[in-house]
């Protein structure tokens, strides 16, 4: 049995450090990762709950910790994403196939540049703090919750620089079409948090969510230091702009951080109308936006990542038709996931906030705000998750330019909505859910005409329109089934007051309607439904099912250097 037993971790470590040879094999990586770490985040939200809303105090506490967090975020977003984004994973794989050295010394000059560029900005942060904050709340954010919201953002700029390190890791992994360790970083940061409130909270209060979130960010980068340290990369600092790509690179930048910047200024202006409104609003729509996050880091944002790497490689030359092929394989893989998630959260959306979030000291007027925000936004998921994928198609074709554009319009439609939902008709927090999934839908169809247009293959044919009325009809009836069930057993046969008669509703019903959806893209022959039986094929046999998989990409690394 000793014998054994360093041969049973070393093929677990080889598991781990495995490449995925194609689209669905690293999604479907990603998505279990994302599962376990969705579930991990849920834990989070109801741990901080359960200890922060006690008092009106605690609770104003908790939302100016859900506020200090857009700042630093909006740092991250705009300086490392808006490289990471830009083209990092096209660019670093170009550089890899002349030389895996060229490609590493590409990295080191764009990370020492960026993080000299966040640390002058968090001196400048640290600095003016309290004035930021209370430039972008409302006047229902009190004096208290901002002095809280100033210090908790001072705080959580250190775990910014453990952030830039690991996005640039999982950057480099995910071009050497490794996704498994970055798939698992998100577990351990929200276990972090996890772990700060729990072991912290009695001693720090709300400011010990604040060291959980450095302590979370610390994990992130460490689970994938070994595997990026095996590959060969060593930071080195390095100013040199003369390295291969690393010009271009800054090139591809701005247009990017500008569409970031756009981003973030709809998250900043969201806390604005939400902290107007008072009553807690800033911590409903949050709550409701984690929900309705959840099918789109599970579907959209997996696919999306995983055929970044892949849509890179057929970019070039005349390859245009695979890469639209691809494209369209891709679209209705997270539409005939993503669609049938986003009505089980717009019909069951009280049981599941029930479930998830309902601690004993979460009063049942909030779970029906959170619960009428998520239905709302519930509309505009499988849309938010189409458009991660698009976002990336762009870039694979290194082009940032038109998702700026598009953004600009997203964003300008957007802020005039919610001031019109908000302020003018006074739709309170209904509002901001409304105007939120309104402009999503116009984001969807800004960036399918702009991809259409931009490619010589075009992507709104036949092959585009005809599985997705067939998807959407399946989960029409989809619906209509599952309402049917829930209110009849809501009524007549479970007692609701129960958790455990709770999760059986929630069970039972959600069954009915996964098999009404099975039943309609069986009877509607759509041909996603062969997903399934893939997916089931692969947690059996997944060796054997990643080796017939047809879209096997040839390698394109130069070497791999192992230290």
């Amino acid at each position: 049995m000793m014998v054994s037993l360093p041969k049973i971790f070393k093929a677990n470590g080889d598991w781990l450090e495995r490449k995925q040879t194609s689209i669905l094999s690293a999604a479907m990586v990603i998505t279990i990762a994302n599962i376990v770490s969705s579930a991990a985040g849920l834990l989070r939200e109801r741990l901080l709950i359960s200890s922060f809303f006690d008092t009106i105090l605690s609770q104003q506490a908790y939302e100016a910790f859900l506020v200090a967090f857009q700042i630093p975020d909006t740092m991250f977003q705009l300086i490392v994403l808006g490289a990471v984004s830009a083209a990092f994973i096209p660019i670093f794989t170009d550089n890899k196939k002349a030389s895996q050295e060229q490609a590493f010394a590409m990295t080191n000059t764009v990370m020492t540049y960026l993080l000299s560029l966040l640390v002058v900005i968090s001196l400048v942060i640290i600095i003016f703090a309290e004035p930021l904050t209370r430039l972008r709340t409302g006047v229902q954010f009190s004096d208290h919750q901002i002095m809280i919201a100033a210090n908790l953002t001072r705080f959580m700029l250190i775990a910014q620089f453990f952030f830039a390190i690991s996005n640039f890791f999982t950057g480099m992994l995910q071009s050497f079409q490794r996704f498994i360790f970055p798939a698992l970083a998100p577990i351990l940061y929200n276990l972090g948090i996890v772990i700060g409130v729990y072991l912290l909270s009695g001693h720090f209060g709300i400011y010990a969510a604040g060291m959980g979130v450095i302590l979370g960010a610390c994990l992130h980068m460490l689970i994938q230091w070994p595997l990026i340290h095996k590959l060969g990369f060593r930071f080195k600092p390095n100013f040199n702009l003369q390295i291969p790509g690393v010009k271009k690179l800054f090139k591809l930048m701005p247009p990017r951080v500008l569409t970031y910047g756009l981003t973030e200024i709809q998250n900043l202006a969201l806390g604005f109308f939400a902290t107007s409104i008072g009553n807690l609003s800033f911590f409903v729509v949050r709550l409701a936006l984690r929900l309705m996050a959840i099918p789109i880091r599970l579907f959209g944002v997996p696919i999306s990542q995983a055929s970044l790497a892949f849509l890179s490689e057929e970019s070039g030359g005349d390859q245009h038709k695979r890469f639209v092929q691809l494209l369209l394989k891709s679209i209705h893989q997270i539409t005939f996931f993503a669609l049938p998630t986003s009505v089980l959260l717009l019909v069951l959306r009280i049981p599941v906030v029930r479930l998830v979030f309902g601690t004993h000291n979460l009063p049942w007027k909030t779970t029906l705000s959170i619960g009428r925000v998520l239905a709302i936004l519930a509309i505009s998921i499988t849309a938010q998750a189409m458009v991660q994928l698009l976002v990336r198609a762009f870039h694979a074709l290194k082009n940032t330019t038109t998702p700026l554009i598009l953004t600009t319009i997203t964003m300008a439609v957007y802020l005039g909505l919610a001031c019109l939902f908000v302020f003018t008709w006074s739709g309170g927090i209904l509002g901001i859910g409304l105007a939120t999934s309104m402009a999503a839908l116009v984001e969807l169809v800004l960036f399918l005409v702009a991809l259409n247009y931009h490619l010589k293959t075009p992507i709104l044919t036949k092959a585009f329109f005809v599985p997705q009325a067939k998807m959407l009809v399946a989960g029409f009836c989809m619906a209509v089934f599952l309402y049917l069930p829930f209110k009849i057993f809501d009524e007549l046969i479970f007692n609701t007051t129960k958790t455990i008669e709770l999760i059986g509703l929630t069970v039972t019903t959600s069954t009915i309607g996964i098999l009404v959806y099975l039943y309609f893209a069986a009877l509607l022959n759509i041909k996603e439904l062969k997903l399934i039986t893939k997916i089931f094929e692969s947690a059996i046999k997944w060796r054997s099912a990643l080796a017939k998989s047809p879209e096997v990409l040839a390698d394109t690394t130069s070497q791999e250097t192992t230290v």
